[in-house]
């Protein structure tokens, strides 16, 4: 291989080769013709074997040496052979079969031949059959040289998890590789209808549940995952049997994010990463009803700087507003997310640094932009830090919810959208409690306005600044030991793309106080979710890095809810949005007489009190629903 690589590399000597592979052809040429005589005059023709040869021999090689110079046959790939040079072999044969058509019945008027069709005929299958088959031979060369790579220990053994249309690519890249790099020694078919078939050569040896057992008796060294329709549930699968054996394991992006379109696959392999384990299907695009309430209006999104607020301004951008304002008390990040918007997708935004607890502020934002949606991203959101400064988290969350609406509704906005939390249902910290009145405070206020006000309520969301995962990624980073305060904890998981794309669909249809839940899929073990972090680093939990278990902190609970069990979940029309049926709608006077009340034990200062007519106002104790419904 590395001989002929340096053959290849020189000009001049990759001219001799040229040539020497078009003499090539044209002697397989001539030996066709040779055969052809033989077979048609059973090795006897009327003029004596050598005489017939040599007068058909001279024009045929001309013609030859002229078809084989002008179908470019000698720069034909072997590795590479595909229909477009077989039908170039299939001219020259053709081509050439004419010409000693035209020789046969020349010899016949002179009475050399007996002027056989068969001749020609014959003829043509030989030359192109011998055209074919030395490629073929070629390629054969290529291959057994892949083979002795591999015995002497250079190629990497590998399995090919897929065999669909893209698995099949991938196959076939990799044996086009120059030089070559892997040895595939099977196919794991994850819908198991191929097994016990061959793809370019390759079998199919089973489906995900005989992974391991073709690790271990394969010697396998890498595993590349060609299928970017598994679900994460399958990834999961996948990478826990290639690490229980330490085996490499990489994987295509999700359908979502993968798009082909004639490109290469090999290109768009890369490492698992945590988004890959969560995978769920991905959501369909509905951007047309979403941009209708977006297109040409006036935007407005609060905590414009945080995780789902700079995402929301991502994707908003892409369905044409007539004008973004960032909103935020945080000068660093709103500049971040303004810069990038300027920079990534050249669109000019208006930062506003401006805090929701200031009623003055957010009415002289509204009054001087005059939005006609609002995103309110902004809040507290760590239940931990919450729990220990009450009154801050009731003011921000409370009462910058409670600012914002009803400056809204002053100057005319249209659409108002809350961002809440899984944490508001049947709150037990405070975090949570100010999320469940801040709904209270959307749902009361629709019952008696234009504004179409609506809350969207989901779980976590993967990588948001200060979240679960960077906290894990961080213990790992330095050496452990990882912190989980109970073994049973789980959580619902959602990436931030995904939960802003569902945000901005609900949205687009929210009137009245409803409560659209997004459709977390199935809450994620905590304790299995950072020992897959860790087995991401290349480390063995529970070896490399000590798990440690912590207890619950105050205000958390083991297992979180969507929704409340009298809400009565229905669908929305809309994938992965529900919406809750029963949706309590408050009198909001007498919630107001509530958040007065609140608001003047936050101004004595009182924690404890706070915290529990937080709770209470949260719970509903304090005074009943007047009525129910969307």
């Amino acid at each position: 291989m590395d001989r002929w690589r340096e053959v290849w590399a020189d000009p001049k000597r990759r001219r001799i080769a040229f040539v020497g592979l078009l003499l090539a052809d044209l002697a397989l040429i001539e030996l066709g013709l040779l055969l052809a005589l033989a077979l048609a005059y059973s090795f006897d023709p009327p003029g004596g074997p050598g005489t017939v040869f040599w007068s058909y021999a001279l024009p045929t090689g001309v013609a030859g040496f002229a078809l084989l110079v002008w179908r470019r046959l000698h720069r034909i790939h072997a590795r590479y052979l595909g229909i477009g040079d077989l039908l170039n072999i299939t001219v020259v044969a053709l081509g050439t079969a004419v010409v000693v058509a035209f020789c046969e019945s020349r010899a016949a008027l002179e009475g050399l031949s007996a002027g056989k069709l068969s001749v020609p005929v014959l003829s043509f299958f030989f030359s192109a059959s011998f055209l074919t088959l030395g490629r073929l031979y070629q390629r054969l060369i290529a291959h057994r040289a892949l083979h002795l790579s591999r015995l002497g220990g250079r190629l990497t053994r590998t399995v090919v998890v897929g065999a669909g249309n893209t698995g099949e690519s991938m196959i076939r890249e990799l044996m086009k590789l120059d030089p070559p790099e892997h040895f595939v020694v099977g196919i794991i078919d994850p819908v198991g209808t191929a097994v016990g078939h061959t793809i370019h050569g390759i079998d199919v040896l089973g489906g995900l549940d005989e992974l391991a057992m073709v690790l271990a008796k394969k010697s396998v060294d890498d595993v590349l995952v060609a299928d970017p329709s598994l679900s994460g549930d399958e990834l999961r699968k996948i990478f826990t049997a290639c690490s229980d054996v330490g085996v490499r394991v990489r994987t295509l992006p999700a359908m979502s994010g993968f798009i082909r379109g004639g490109k290469e696959v090999l290109p768009h392999l890369r490492d698992i990463e945590l988004d890959d384990l969560l995978r769920r299907d991905s959501v369909k695009s509905e951007v047309s009803r979403a941009a209708r309430y977006i297109s040409g209006e006036r935007i407005l999104i609060t905590g414009a700087g945080g995780s789902i607020g700079s995402e929301l301004a991502r994707q908003i951008v892409s369905l044409s507003p007539a004008c973004l304002i960032l909103m935020g008390k945080g000068e660093n990040s709103v500049f971040e997310i303004d810069q990038e918007l300027r920079d990534v997708h050249g669109f000019q935004a208006i930062p506003v640094i401006a805090d929701v607890r200031d009623r003055d502020a957010v009415e002289r934002v509204l009054a001087r932009y005059n939005p006609s949606v609002v995103f309110h991203a902004a809040a507290h959101k760590h239940v931990t830090l919450m729990e220990s400064v009450p009154i801050e988290a009731v003011r921000n969350n409370v009462f910058g919810t409670l600012n914002l609406a009803e400056c809204a509704i002053r100057n005319g906005v249209r659409r108002f959208i809350l961002v809440s939390s899984d944490k508001a249902v049947n709150p037990k910290n405070v975090m949570g409690a100010t999320k469940r009145v801040a709904e209270m405070v959307v749902s009361s206020l629709a019952a008696q306005c234009e504004t179409n006000f609506s809350t969207v309520r989901f779980g976590n969301v993967l990588g948001s600044r200060g979240s679960l995962i960077p906290i894990l990624k961080g213990q790992i980073k330095h050496g452990g030991p990882v912190t989980i305060t109970h073994q049973d904890m789980t959580r619902f998981f959602m990436t931030i793309p995904e939960a802003v794309q569902l945000i901005v669909k609900a949205g687009a249809i929210g009137e009245r106080g409803e409560v659209f839940i997004l459709e977390m899929g199935e809450p994620v073990s905590i304790l299995e979710l950072a020992k897959d972090m860790i087995r991401l680093h290349g480390l063995v939990p529970g070896k490399d890095i000590e798990i440690r278990f912590t207890g619950i902190r105050p205000g958390e609970k083991i297992h979180e809810e969507l929704s409340y069990e009298d809400e009565g979940l229905v669908p929305s029309g809309h994938d992965k949005i529900l919406c809750a049926a029963n949706v309590a709608c408050l009198d909001y006077g007498s919630l107001k007489d509530q958040l007065d009340h609140l608001r003047t034990l936050c101004e004595s200062g009182d924690d404890q009190a706070v915290r529990a007519s937080l709770l209470e106002i949260a719970w509903g104790r304090t005074f009943p629903p007047i009525a129910a419904g969307n």
